[in-house]
């Protein structure tokens, strides 16, 4: 008992998985005891049951599946975001990292946006960009990066000085100092901003699709909220929060094979 609340002694696999299931499980005791006795209404909380027969509707329904393509969209928005992201947040962020002049010149640019919701930006983005593709995927886009930019920047600063003398004593470059001394340094603390990126745009992608999408999770969510159809809004809801769990687990599990040395909670 001594160990319960010692944040050092951490819990077996074995444990987690069980902390976990009990966690869920107790959830959805409740969920159920509130909904199938009358406590909350279906108009609030549908329950467990009617959710699944929704999802079973929205699986397969008349020669076709609406969630299957529902998530396709919202999935393809999330890729082409997300290479923008790479490509554009993780070079600003080094950049800014490696040069304290470029950390000055655009950190009041990024840094407000930490605490600022993007979503402020979204009516200027449709004026800019329409209600096409491009916009739901710059709204993405911007969700993320001001979230990776800041935490690449902060992985590039937290390489120790000693990397960056060395480099340059034994003649290299300054990019060969980034490239070859302070990158695979900082590599997994880059690789844990971009799960954070990845995961907030997840948040993002309900609300990116509610503008006039054709077809996404988002705008099944808001089909179903038109016409009161809560079981089907639910089991939208869970489709987005079971497919942002598989993408952490999925990110977390590439970042320790690529990093086997770092510690993992």
């Amino acid at each position: 008992m001594s160990d319960f609340w010692n944040p050092y002694v951490q819990p077996s696999p074995r444990q987690r998985r069980q902390l976990a299931l009990l966690a869920v499980g107790a959830v959805l005791l409740l969920w159920s005891a509130l909904s199938g006795f009358g406590i909350v209404g279906p108009n609030r909380l549908p329950a467990p049951w009617d959710v699944l027969t929704a999802f079973g509707y929205l699986s397969w329904h008349n020669g076709e599946s609406m969630l299957a393509e529902a998530t396709l969209w919202s999935v393809g928005r999330m890729l082409a975001a997300g290479i923008l992201v790479v490509l554009i947040g993780i070079p600003i962020g080094v950049a800014m990292g490696a040069s304290p002049r470029i950390n000055a010149a655009l950190s009041p640019l990024v840094d407000p946006f930490r605490s600022a919701p993007v979503v402020a930006l979204l009516p200027i983005l449709v004026m800019w960009l329409g209600i096409d593709e491009a916009m739901k995927i710059a709204f993405l886009f911007l969700g993320a990066v001001v979230y990776l930019i800041p935490m690449v920047r902060d992985a590039i600063q937290a390489v120790p000085q000693s990397h960056w003398i060395g480099a340059r004593d034994l003649g290299a470059t300054p990019w060969e100092c980034i490239r070859q001394a302070v990158l695979p340094m900082a590599m997994p603390r880059i690789a844990d901003a971009l799960i954070v990126a990845v995961s907030v745009m997840w948040t993002y992608i309900t609300v990116a699709e509610y503008v006039n999408a054709k077809v996404g999770l988002g705008q099944l969510i808001q089909n179903a909220r038109r016409f009161s159809a809560w079981d089907q809004v639910f089991a939208g809801i869970i489709v987005i929060i079971v497919l942002a769990l598989v993408t952490y687990q999925l990110m977390r599990y590439v970042k320790a094979r690529l990093f086997p040395w770092e510690t993992h909670q």
